[in-house]
């Protein structure tokens, strides 16, 4: 089971997801923009190893939302402050996260990520754990710190050996499987991603949401339909270069 996608209904205690958006608590979820058209999300609980509440899914799920529909914004970084990128769900509140409704998607971070247009770049430093490693697995790209572990009980890849196994994934075995694309010291993890994030950037930006439009729809589509699709975009990026470059 998911631990994300089992997300509670927003209760009348906690706010509404409008009322996130319009004014997030700063202390749990940091959002800083950068004029370069980069935004990074930081998770921010570092008492707990960024563990996360009910609220901070809410957050979260919302500042995703919110960036992708900025046109100012044209890239996602997400990083979590201080030892962890994030542990997980906070174990006391884990009643009030397990016993959700599967369809409150405005409330749920993966979801968010997987419906962002915008490239999402993770930088994961230190654990990144059930919850916080599905976090990390929903980004386009990931940069981890040399030191990072990856732990979780129902990743698709090699799913059987790490659940039975309860193994920690080191930095350096999530690179060999596939799972990371950067291995970087831990201090320069953030930085890097930024450096990602602008690389992407110096491309077409109406390209690169078409580019992972393609990617993230083709995996959702026979393979007949898929390749249509690709030849049309491909079609359209070869008129966009003869308009432009002649």
């Amino acid at each position: 089971m998911h631990l994300l996608k089992s997300a509670l209904p927003i209760e009348p205690r906690i706010p509404s997801v409008p009322e996130m958006e319009a004014a997030p608590p700063a202390e749990l979820i940091v959002v800083e923009r950068d004029p370069t058209g980069v935004a990074v999300i930081t998770i921010n609980r570092p008492s707990s190893l960024n563990s996360l509440t009910r609220l901070m899914m809410v957050l979260l799920a919302a500042s995703i939302r919110r960036l992708d529909a900025d046109p100012a914004v044209a890239a996602l970084v997400i990083t979590g402050r201080g030892r962890a990128f994030c542990s997980g769900v906070d174990l006391t509140a884990a009643e009030e996260v397990f016993k959700g409704d599967v369809k409150d998607v405005d409330a749920n971070p993966v979801a968010q990520m997987e419906r962002c247009r915008k490239p999402i770049i993770g930088a994961v430093n230190g654990f990144a754990v059930t919850a916080g490693f599905e976090i990390a697995l929903a980004c386009d790209i990931l940069v981890a710190g040399k030191d990072a572990k990856f732990i979780d009980t129902h990743t698709r890849y090699r799913a059987r050996e790490v659940s039975l196994s309860g193994m920690a994934i080191t930095a350096q075995m999530a690179q060999q499987w596939g799972l990371v694309n950067h291995v970087v010291d831990n201090g320069e993890v953030l930085k890097k991603a930024k450096e990602v994030a602008l690389a992407i950037l110096r491309n077409n930006r109406d390209m690169v949401l078409m580019y992972k439009s393609v990617i993230n729809d083709g995996f959702k589509l026979d393979l007949g339909h898929a390749l249509a699709l690709e030849k049309v975009i491909l079609l359209i990026i070869s008129l966009y270069f003869s308009v432009t470059f002649g």
